[in-house]
């Protein structure tokens, strides 16, 4: 069910105006989480919940502007947690985001999983749970977690990396442990923004122009190792390049890019 809220506008309706204490975008994500727990109480009345799997997530962090962010961390409240950015930033605060399975006729008890996992998966892991098969021409980056759901499936092997980008169309590249960002600064809508000025300044003084952090010992993401570690980097960089151009990351699969595509790239001069 693809629910538009707590995206703009913020309307939360009058019976919830004001119940966070916080903001309406406060107010507007309550609202958005009981009409979440109206499903599933429909679906427990009607005798369908045992067998329904129900995957809760979200496409990105939250919107800073939207939800007033400095407002509500003013008032103790960080809708990032502790991570670095939100939405629209290359930082695990744009793309880190919860997701929940429940299939109470074949999860039987609660736990948490470590493992790499993107919606792009959702794709293959229904498939293999309806036991379909997937053309060699799609689902190009989709990773089944269907043995995490049921053992009784085969896994068929965790996804090693996933790429993705910022609003303005800056590369990362994360992997188990490690994550480089083709950028610095939030390569979005956070300060330092990707802007030449920036850019200048930071080559001027011989800082690296990308980031890359150990996400294992830092989550958020404080600590650039770029030039403490620049065989990493390197070796990362021809991951997302070899992921980017041959078009799939699964094994197997065929994909080609339908435009060209520049994996690093810089601000126009005369972008502000």
């Amino acid at each position: 069910m693809p629910w538009s809220s707590p995206h703009s506008p913020v309307v939360p309706s009058p019976e919830w105006q004001g119940k966070s204490g916080l903001n309406a975008h406060a107010d507007f994500v309550m609202q958005t989480d009981d009409c979440f727990g109206q499903v599933v109480e429909a679906l427990r009345e009607t005798g369908q919940l045992e067998n329904t799997l129900i995957i809760c997530s979200s496409d990105n962090g939250t919107s800073a502007p939207t939800s007033n962010m400095q407002e509500l961390i003013s008032k103790g409240h960080f809708p990032s947690a502790n991570l670095r950015g939100s939405k629209a930033d290359i930082w695990e605060g744009g793309h880190r985001v919860p997701f929940i399975v429940s299939w109470p006729a074949v999860i039987q008890s609660t736990r948490e999983v470590d493992r790499l996992v993107s919606l792009n998966d959702i794709f293959a892991t229904v498939a293999q749970l309806l036991g379909e098969s997937i053309p060699s021409d799609a689902a190009e980056d989709s990773f089944s977690f269907a043995a995490e759901i049921d053992d009784a499936f085969d896994d068929v092997g965790e996804r090693k990396a996933f790429v993705h980008h910022s609003s303005s169309g800056y590369f990362a590249i994360r992997t188990r442990d490690w994550k480089l960002c083709l950028c610095p600064g939030s390569g979005g809508w956070t300060q330092p923004k990707p802007t030449w000025q920036n850019w200048a300044r930071l080559e001027s003084s011989g800082q690296p122009l990308v980031q890359l952090y150990d996400l294992q010992q830092d989550l958020s993401e404080q600590t650039n190792l770029a030039s403490a570690q620049p065989q990493q980097v390197t070796e990362l960089t021809a991951q997302l390049a070899h992921i980017v151009e041959s078009g799939h990351s699964f094994p197997g699969q065929s994909g080609r890019n339908d435009v060209p595509v520049k994996i690093q790239k810089r601000p126009q001069k005369n972008k502000k």
